[in-house]
């Protein structure tokens, strides 16, 4: 197992010592205050989310899945797709794929879906610090935004 650690946090509240010392123990360790969002990410999800920022700009087009136009579902079908995994089409397909994980469990290159009820109508790909990479409407672009409401669930893509 391989521990992971926030040294500057680590260092600053214990001394170098005793984070070395924790460092040769082992395990998953969090830094006091930490979140669980500092846990490494799966490569895959990593991946998809480096593939979702590099289409900065695309333009939004309804249906498409890439490689130069997306819509929200597209942009993470064709994501995960260049991450080595398969999802369905749709936004609310894609829920249904995943695995269900609460907002404080949530880690980058996890989707979040955003929902009126129980029908989810968007999907973006998380980014660490309450943002995400998604492709939102017409007229627009792929781009980094802030979540903007608490309708929202995430998804890890197994």
């Amino acid at each position: 197992m391989t521990a992971q650690i926030h040294v500057p946090s680590l260092l600053s509240r214990a001394g170098a010592v005793s984070a070395l010392t924790l460092a040769a123990v082992g395990g998953t360790l969090l830094a006091p205050g930490a979140t669980p969002e500092a846990q490494a990410a799966p490569a895959h999800a990593t991946k998809a989310l480096n593939i979702a920022a590099s289409k900065k700009g695309a333009p939004y087009k309804y249906g498409a899945v890439g490689p130069s136009r997306f819509d929200c579902s597209g942009l993470t079908l064709y994501a995960y797709k260049k991450a080595g995994k398969a999802l369905p089409r749709t936004a609310q397909q894609q829920y249904n794929k995943t695995r269900h994980i609460s907002a404080s469990g949530r880690q980058k290159g996890d989707l979040v879906f955003f929902h009126s009820g129980s029908s989810v109508y968007h999907v973006g790909i998380y980014a660490g610090n309450n943002k995400i990479w998604h492709s939102p409407k017409t007229g627009s672009v792929v781009k980094l935004e802030k979540i903007w409401s608490k309708s929202a669930w995430y998804g890890r893509v197994r």
